[in-house]
């Protein structure tokens, strides 16, 4: 897909079909952080990690960090980080990384300002197409993945949901195989079990074809909450981490702090606690493995100080996010972080805004895997089916912005307004408006455009209600080419995997 000015000039030159608003394009034109505020970010993080440390317990990591020169105080299970070790784990870090669809038109590369949406989250309750609200199933995960697989601004799926219909030790291989036989974007997902996640690299051997097609093109990838705000590791999940790692797939170290809650109130000193917090996942990391495929894992929220309540539907939050995009591309290094998560517990008005405001935010800074951009509602608590139905419509407007004005001779219409003043000529009818009627301009495929009387006769449906009827139709229309049936029966054999084949066709 042409994604820059230049590649969409000669895609047209071409006579290419030119995508409105694909995947990738660069951001970048939103910058909260003032001229020389990033760097005193990052250099007070470095200060925090040789003043302060990380809280980390007796562990292989903490044996490790101590052996590259890390000084440990082990009273108060504290590692702090040197400067000269920060900067080398930085010039061995990856500035892009790969994130692979079995089709790869899904390709995501994370790198510099190039911008990409996506679902993300570990949702216990869904808002179901009947209104009624229950607990997620591993079933969802599927069939979240056959409607996001139509929806053209959702551009990877990240498990979206809890599996709380299955014991914890079969969640981590059904979750993957769930969505990648819904999907061919890519698929990322967390581990519950750390001893499951060889079985995941062997289920993403087999999808892609063997051990090294899956290292050069990796299919699936793995989200790691492996801090607990402020400044301290979750010594499970790093085992989890590390076995991801020593298994060659690719990881986000997310770190989650909440503004006023755990973090400091000041939104400066939550990018320094965070970016504290990421520096020394980018050391241990490179440490282990330099050159790993890891993504930064920025993820800020903010608690509401009425209540010590999360929120994620805010300006500060759309704030915080955009930062830590620039914050990012400095340190060139991809990042995952978030949008769209509203705290409204139904798809309205409120909802919408929350979503559009975040998403802009972090989409014109040029964040590089904005998860959480669709489905969400209740502060990250539930998702709605018709939900992803109208975050693709947002996502999409949202992708136009980042494309932003392209200026050429063509588009400066000098020869067009002249046409039209001095002529029969109209500009609604004239060529250029033909001919750039589908490549300058993106038409929502849900939000509705009609005059009132039209609306009215065709129903005076309200947005949520088409958004219910479109998710409706997709799920009985759209069924995703299944695994080969060969693969199939191998990966039934040697995992246990509960989804049923006959629950991926209708019946005949």
């Amino acid at each position: 897909m042409p994604r820059t000015r230049s590649e969409r000039r000669r895609a047209r030159s071409e006579n290419r079909a030119i995508p409105v608003a694909p995947a990738g394009l660069s951001g970048g034109r939103f910058k909260p952080l003032g001229d020389g505020d990033v760097g005193r970010i990052i250099d007070a993080a470095k200060a925090v990690l040789e003043r302060t440390g990380v809280e980390i317990g007796p562990s292989p990591c903490r044996d490790l960090l101590k052996k590259a020169g890390c000084r440990v105080d082990s009273d108060c299970n504290r590692v702090f980080f040197h400067r000269a070790l920060v900067d080398e784990a930085l010039s061995t870090r990856r500035s892009e990384v790969l994130l692979a669809g079995r089709d790869p038109c899904h390709d995501l590369n994370l790198t510099g300002d190039r911008v990409h949406f996506g679902t993300g989250g570990q949702a216990v309750k869904v808002l179901d197409l009947d209104g009624r609200v229950r607990e997620t199933t591993l079933a969802d995960n599927y069939h979240i993945g056959r409607l996001v697989d139509t929806l053209e601004h959702i551009h990877f799926y990240m498990r979206p949901v809890v599996a709380r219909d299955i014991a914890t030790e079969d969640i981590d291989v059904n979750q993957f195989y769930a969505c990648l036989a819904a999907t061919p974007k890519h698929v990322m997902a967390n581990a519950y079990v750390p001893s499951r996640a060889p079985l995941i690299r062997e289920m993403g051997d087999i999808m892609a074809g063997g051990a090294a097609a899956f290292d050069s093109r990796p299919i699936l990838s793995f989200t790691a909450s492996w801090t607990v705000s402020p400044l301290r590791y979750a010594l499970e999940t790093l085992e989890a981490l590390d076995t991801i790692v020593d298994h060659g797939m690719p990881i986000v170290t997310s770190s989650a702090p909440q503004a006023g809650a755990t973090s400091p109130a000041a939104l400066a000193g939550t990018l320094v606690q965070l970016v504290a917090e990421q520096l020394s996942g980018i050391v241990y990391v490179n440490l282990r493995n330099p050159g790993h495929p890891l993504i930064m894992g920025c993820v800020p929220a903010q608690a509401d100080l009425r209540t010590g309540a999360f929120t994620g539907g805010s300006g500060e939050f759309a704030l915080l996010n955009a930062a830590c995009a620039q914050i990012a591309q400095h340190l060139e290094m991809p990042l995952y972080n978030s949008s769209g998560i509203s705290d409204s517990k139904i798809p309205d008005a409120q909802a919408g805004a929350e979503k559009a405001l975040t998403g802009l935010a972090a989409a014109l800074a040029g964040s590089n895997y904005i998860h959480h951009s669709a489905g969400f509602l209740e502060s990250l608590l539930t998702v709605a089916y018709e939900q992803y139905v109208i975050d693709n419509d947002i996502n999409g407007a949202l992708m136009r912005m980042v494309r932003g004005i392209e200026v050429t001779e063509e588009t400066l219409s000098v020869d067009v307004i002249d046409d039209v003043c001095n002529g029969p000529n109209h500009f609604l009818g004239h060529p250029q408006t033909l001919n750039l009627m589908n490549t300058e301009y993106l038409y929502p495929t849900l939000m509705n455009r009609s005059t009132r009387d039209d609306w009215q006769a065709a129903g005076a449906q309200a947005l949520h209600e088409a958004a219910r009827d479109r998710a409706r139709q997709i799920l009985v229309e759209h069924w995703p080419e299944p695994i080969p049936a060969d693969m199939d029966a191998d990966l039934r054999r040697r995992f246990n995997i509960l989804l049923p084949r006959e629950h991926m066709r209708p019946a005949a």
